[in-house]
């Protein structure tokens, strides 16, 4: 079961798992009682949230990622984003107000996109963590086997022929669209439905 949270300009999306839960995404740092209400609306507990992943390291995607580990939820790190982690820290540091503490790298969980089916298998999702880096390098797509689909900020599919030839982009999604997506799940628009 997915439940779509909008609380700032980022969606982040809840994951039901039979044995542990996901979340996908973060807003930007200083959203978290924006985050609170959007919880609570949905009937989620932090404690509900197992893991959390960020479809890359910039700063409206990973924002309350270091408040939720202090709160029990464990970071999930894909191997590509590793070298990115920090990526945000400088824009954070501007802006003491939002009392933004970078991420210990040695609290996160690690795992190799190839190993990513079995890990979430354990967690009672099925589906897969691929590379999608036209966006950035460090940037992810989770893709469910019941062909939902979360591609973070990878340019939408309406708009690619608006690219012409970028490459990098038609790679990827000429590989999101191998996993056959019933619907695809954006971090700043709207989903979109294939029939």
């Amino acid at each position: 079961m997915v439940t779509k949270l909008k609380y700032g300009n980022t969606n982040t999306f809840f994951i039901r798992g039979t044995a542990g839960n996901l979340l996908v995404d973060t807003d930007y740092a200083g959203t978290l009682l924006g985050f609170y209400r959007a919880i609570k609306e949905n009937n989620i507990k932090i404690s509900d949230i197992t893991y959390v992943l960020a479809t890359h390291y910039h700063p409206d995607h990973m924002g309350l990622v270091c408040e939720l580990m202090k709160q029990g939820v464990k970071l999930l790190l894909v191997d590509v984003q590793c070298p990115y982690i920090h990526f945000s820290d400088e824009i954070f540091k501007r802006d003491r107000i939002l009392g933004y503490e970078p991420i210990n790298m040695d609290d996160a969980l690690i795992i190799d996109r190839k190993d990513s089916r079995a890990f979430l298998n354990d967690m009672g999702i099925q589906g897969e963590i691929i590379s999608t880096p036209s966006h950035s390098e460090d940037s992810i797509s989770l893709m469910l086997d019941n062909g939902i689909c979360f591609v973070g900020d990878l340019e939408p599919i309406d708009y690619l022929a608006a690219y012409g030839e970028n490459i990098a982009l038609k790679a990827d999604w000429d590989l999101v669209m191998s996993y056959n997506p019933k619907i695809i799940y954006y971090a700043h628009a709207n989903e979109k439905v294939f029939k």
